[in-house]
């Protein structure tokens, strides 16, 4: 089973009053419903959404449906639910033209029909996090993106070949977004293993620092003992101070540590407190002296 498909049967699962329930058959009537004249057809997969909007149709309407269930035997088998009424009051389509949200729990309502008909989550263990419902006409993807812009959600809009996609790719929305949808289940589950994939992300980078860092301070050591030994070796090293020298003697001593470790090398070898800044100090009077040489050369 998918993750979206557990979202939907959560969704599905949750109790509703009677007007959060026609609020959300409106909301699937909306995308996946097909409405001709006084007739309304729609067909679907999804065996607990069925349910959920027969008794809908049947307990909150008080509407005669008219049931067809096909099996399709093609790869593997599928079983489609088609369901038929007569709307000649014309009732779904004046609530449909006439949306009117009471309350946060109606529009919420609706959006979780809108979910239920197009929406799909990836599951947060891939590589990315991604949700989106998907329209066949532009005006009904702009009309729920202002819904959501209502509810604060930051969705985008894209059009594909012959559809009108919005979406998030923001973790922390679509964690939200799930909560909306009162996928308490759903929501625990992704919130852990988001968190697990940041701490893991989190981890990665601190590494990565510190390895660069590591890096740096060994071509900073590289360069110091470069010029350290060029100063040695053209009987320069007297130009130094005394306290500059030991510096001097000690990077030579101690060729990979960073500047704290040095100091702190130093710190107890000779009993006295020596701070980093200490020891930057020493090695930019040791430069200084060096690009002197150089430029006395030149």
């Amino acid at each position: 089973m998918t993750f979206t498909q557990t979202v939907k049967d959560e969704i599905t699962a949750s109790p509703l009053n009677e007007i959060e329930n026609r609020y959300l058959f409106l909301g699937y009537l909306y995308v996946n419903g097909e409405i001709n004249g006084s007739k309304i057809t729609i067909s679907l997969e999804n065996l607990n959404i069925a349910e959920k909007l027969f008794k809908t149709l049947k307990y909150c309407y008080h509407k005669e449906v008219k049931t067809t269930i096909r099996t399709q035997k093609k790869f593997h088998i599928k079983r489609f639910f088609i369901f038929e009424l007569n709307d000649q009051q014309e009732i779904f389509q004046d609530e449909l033209k006439n949306l009117n949200f009471a309350d946060s729990e109606s529009l919420a309502s609706f959006i979780k029909g809108i979910f239920l008909a197009t929406g799909s989550i990836n599951d947060p263990q891939k590589n990315y996090y991604h949700l989106e419902m998907s329209f066949g006409e532009s005006e009904k993807a702009k009309k729920i993106l202002l819904l959501l812009k209502d509810l604060n959600y930051n969705f985008k809009m894209l059009k594909r070949e012959k559809t009108y996609m919005i979406y998030l790719k923001s973790s922390e929305e679509i964690s939200d977004f799930l909560k909306l949808l009162g996928a308490i289940n759903s929501l625990f589950y992704y919130e852990d293993i988001r968190i697990y994939r940041d701490h893991a992300n989190m981890v990665n980078r601190l590494n990565n620092c510190e390895q660069a860092n590591y890096e740096r301070s060994l071509k900073t050591s590289d360069k110091q003992l470069e010029i350290i030994q060029f100063l040695k070796d053209n009987d320069y090293f007297s130009l130094l101070d005394d306290k500059t020298r030991q510096v001097a003697e000690y990077r030579l001593k101690y060729r990979e540590e960073s500047f704290q470790a040095l100091a702190d090398i130093i710190s107890s070898e000779l009993e006295k407190k020596v701070s980093k800044s200490y020891i930057n100090h020493h090695f930019r009077k040791i430069a200084e002296i060096y690009d002197k040489i150089i430029n006395s050369q030149s």
